[in-house]
């Protein structure tokens, strides 16, 4: 039984997962949004929105966290972080788009907050 266990798994090992979320992390940086699956959205808005906190704090602790997460993305982040000074959490958005393609899986578009 899985109680309390919060994060999905993707049918992948650790390491694909993480392989994953940080893929679609850059992605999401650098393009500003993307459109992926329902579940895969829900688990990429945590994992940015802390990277997006790190950045607000300017450390070289958060700052060598950040590169680690998403390397080459991370200078495209912290020009992002200045719209969101005065913001305190909150900082992408999950809209959901339907069913798409033959497998009629559920996809939504996950976009930063303007």
């Amino acid at each position: 039984m899985r109680h309390h266990r919060a994060k999905r798994k993707f049918h992948r090992v650790k390491r694909q997962r993480t392989a994953l979320l940080r893929s679609l992390a850059r992605s999401l940086v650098l393009k500003g949004g993307i459109t992926t699956t329902v579940a895969k959205a829900k688990e990429l808005r945590p994992f940015v929105e802390k990277l997006v906190s790190a950045t607000k704090k300017d450390s070289l602790e958060s700052r060598r966290v950040v590169i680690a997460e998403i390397g080459d993305a991370t200078k495209k982040l912290y020009e992002i972080r200045d719209r969101y000074s005065k913001r305190a959490g909150g900082y992408t958005r999950i809209v959901r788009l339907g069913r798409v393609g033959k497998r009629a899986i559920e996809s939504a578009r996950i976009e930063f907050v303007q």
